[in-house]
């Protein structure tokens, strides 16, 4: 008998006849798992399987991808396209070619009253890649605002700032195979196990076999953090601290590889002086939290490893010392020389599924395949590509999503088109982004849901297909290029990115008349062409979208020359086998020979000297504010919200509180609190948990109207990504009930 019950409810598993499967990529986060979609006889997909010939997930996925089937038929998907005058009146349906026609009116006659760069755009990290680089090739060849970025500046910004700083290139360097061969893993604000539960399977499976030691830098207690061997709860935004006291032990104790440095750093003199004069662990261990003793161990433990990698997300990114914070574990491995080698890498873990892929096309940060604005020879490569002038290019990137909300407010943006992004959730200082979405004279929103928060202010919106209804492919944290192919037609009257993108060009041939793809697959053909070049990393002219569904994903570079020696050790493919993998190998490692996209050609040793501008606890908000990821969920819950089963097992706004400090303040495990920051306040229901200490709080981000309307957002200077991270709140009574009916409305999403 459980829990009063007399017979128990045998358990059932619902027949699921299966067709055919359908392979695509999982459209959540960036492992890159590959997946096969189940279709019916009736030709709905009914169910979702990990591939177990794929190298990236072997079978496995996480709830999300178990799940992910239930996409297609979600409620509070767009069903045709809607317009209106003023965001305060009801939508009117409309059809494609007005819906359109419309919003090129609209954003010419904005341009032409106010200059190009008055119209912004802001993308995502979620459309295929295909799409990315139609959407840069509308936007820099034909409407020509230099407003233009991804919300990727929200959590991959400070990666990519921190890879070009001391690398001279974006580009992750290691891969997932360095756990197999790792003496040594630091694991910086990552909690894989919830965040990237794939990526965990892979280190945990390389743990059992071989095992060696793991330490996790993270203020709280996450599930990493439990499974470390050595957990360092560092007080937030401290971290290039933490890292520069390591190099001075490691300097100190003749511990740095002096042969590596010698061969392929420079500022080696600047970076030792700075760190043997001013970051005695003494010293450190009263900013950063972590006691000198502790200091000492773990820097000799990772410089003494017979190879060591550092992996980070968004406890390094999402700082105003983000790019800083990179920049230093670039340092730390370059000088142990851990860089370039089985086991030696700098890995940042991407967030979104196709973050890497709004980084190498789009030409949100410059132009396509890691291309700079700031190069002539590079400006003028692409429009002799595209057939436009040179001049049609800024010499010089634009506002970044974070910059271009504030313009809004000063009046020098009046228009904004939105792309599978929502910033109504997503963006720190809630407060604040409402008031400039009020003041635009016209907003686009093009997502799947017309439900989305953002679409409240919206003038035009356009319904979006979503993932598998689309066909293209993803780049994932290891730059692994994969494929999803089309799986089903559009719901309703949406629309795929790439027609929207194809079709708004259409309506900017006066001003550049540029051959636009046609289809998704000529995109990615204009991609390989253009990826080609001498000394060039994020080469991929050796890719098909056969070859990499065959191969169940390719690494980039992967070249021509690498395409026709596997040919010639495998053969080329001819039909694909659903079952059989073809060992296509692309590079599995950058800088392996030690050659890095800098002038010089080293890695520049990048001197960090720590500032405390965080906004720290005082007596009137004495609790750090803390936020990041539930396994359940996926960012703002515009698409895990509405499937049953992730929302069931996290269905509600909740805080994570120290039980002591909840008894000082008289409040119970289950109750409902205010938090009150200088921005805002969220009413949240309390979770007491020794997860955090006694002068934080965690909250997960996914839920709207809750923890970003507390959030700072102070930026990096580098990577103008927020400091999502570093705030202080207060934390009050509230009336039980009244907080009770607020819950309940916000879980009818």
């Amino acid at each position: 008998m459980i829990y009063g019950r007399r017979k128990r409810k045998p358990i059932s598993i619902p027949s699921k006849p299966v067709k055919e499967w359908k392979y695509t990529t999982c459209n959540y986060c960036s492992t890159g798992c590959s997946i096969e979609l189940g279709v019916s006889a009736e030709g709905r997909v009914i169910t979702s399987r990990g591939h177990a010939g794929a190298d990236v997930n072997r079978g496995k996925l996480c709830i999300k991808g178990i799940l992910e089937h239930d996409l297609f038929h979600s409620p509070g998907r767009g069903t045709q396209p809607l317009m209106r005058e003023r965001a305060h009146q009801p939508f009117a349906a409309s059809d494609w070619n007005s819906a359109l026609d419309k919003t090129a009116k609209q954003i010419k006659a904005i341009q032409d009253q106010y200059g190009p760069d008055s119209f912004a755009i802001v993308s995502t990290g979620q459309l295929l890649t295909e799409e990315f680089y139609a959407l840069g090739k509308l936007v820099r060849g034909q409407i020509g605002t230099n407003n233009y970025d991804g919300n990727t500046t929200l959590c991959m910004a400070s990666a990519v700032s921190g890879y070009k700083r001391s690398f001279g290139s974006d580009g992750p360097p290691g891969c997932y195979d360095d756990f197999e061969h790792t003496g040594c893993l630091m694991a910086f604000g990552s909690n894989l196990p919830e965040q990237h539960p794939i990526i965990y399977w892979r280190l945990k499976e390389a743990r059992e076999k071989r095992h060696f030691p793991m330490i996790v830098v993270d203020p709280r207690v996450t599930m990493l953090a439990q499974f470390a061997d050595i957990h360092l709860p560092i007080t937030p935004g401290t971290d290039t601290v933490l890292i520069n006291a390591m190099m001075h032990v490691i300097f100190k104790e003749g511990l740095a590889d002096e042969h590596y440095i010698a061969q392929h750093t420079q500022g080696i003199d600047d970076l030792r002086q700075l760190v043997l004069d001013k970051y005695d662990p003494k010293q450190a261990q009263h900013i950063c939290g972590i006691d000198e003793d502790r200091i000492r161990h773990v820097a000799r433990v990772y410089a003494k490893a017979s190879t060591a990698m550092s992996i980070w997300t968004m406890g390094i990114n999402q700082s105003t010392h983000g790019s800083d914070g990179v920049c230093n574990i670039n340092n730390l491995n370059l000088i142990t020389g851990n860089i370039g080698k089985p086991g030696g890498t700098s890995l940042s873990i991407t967030g979104q599924c196709n973050a890497m892929g709004t980084r190498e096309w789009s030409s949100c940060s410059g132009l396509p395949g890691y291309r700079y604005l700031e190069k002539s020879e590079d400006r003028q490569h692409i429009a002799n590509f595209w057939g436009i002038d040179e001049a049609f290019f800024p010499p010089a990137r634009g506002l970044a999503q974070t910059d271009i909300f504030p313009a809004i407010e000063s009046g020098q943006i009046k228009g904004l088109w939105l792309v599978a992004t929502n910033p109504m959730t997503s963006m720190p200082n809630q407060p604040r982004i409402r008031k400039a979405m009020e003041q635009l004279e016209f907003l686009v929103v093009q997502d799947v849901y017309e439900d989305v928060e953002t679409n409240k202010y919206a003038h035009v919106y356009f319904p979006a297909a979503v993932w598998a209804e689309k066909e293209g492919c993803h780049t994932n944290t290891e730059r692994r290029v994969n494929l999803t192919r089309n799986v089903l037609p559009a719901f309703a009257d949406s629309k795929p990115d790439f027609w929207i993108f194809k079709e708004m060009s259409k309506r900017f041939q006066d001003r550049n008349p540029i051959a636009f793809p046609q289809t998704a697959e000529a995109a990615f053909n204009e991609m390989r062409e253009l990826s080609k070049g001498e000394g060039r990393t994020l080469d991929i002219s050796g890719m098909t979208w056969d070859r990499i569904e065959a191969a169940r994903g390719i690494q980039w570079p992967y070249t021509e020359a690498d395409a026709a020696a596997d040919e010639a050790r495998i053969g080329k493919v001819i039909a694909i086998d659903t079952q059989l993998r073809v060992d296509y190998k692309g590079a599995r490692r950058l800088y392996v020979d030690g050659k890095f996209q800098t002038d010089s050609g080293r890695a520049q040793l990048i001197c960090v000297d720590f500032v405390n501008n965080n906004e720290c606890p005082d007596k009137d908000y004495p609790f750090w504010l803390n936020s990041g990821r539930v396994v359940e969920h996926f960012h703002t819950r515009t698409r895990t919200g509405k499937i049953g089963n992730c929302n069931k097992f996290s269905p509600t706004p909740y805080m994570e509180m120290n039980p002591d400090a909840a008894a000082e303040l008289g409040i119970e495990h289950g109750c409902y609190v205010r938090l009150v920051s200088r921005r805002g306040d969220a009413v949240v229901m309390v979770q007491t948990t020794h997860r955090v200490g006694r002068n934080m709080v965690f909250i997960p981000f996914h839920f709207h109207d809750c923890v970003n309307r507390l959030t700072l957002g102070l930026l990096d200077p580098y990577s103008r990504q927020p400091a999502f991270k570093q705030n202080a709140v207060r934390v009050e009574k509230v009336d039980q009930k009244e907080a009770a009916q607020l819950n309940l409305e916000r879980r009818k999403f």
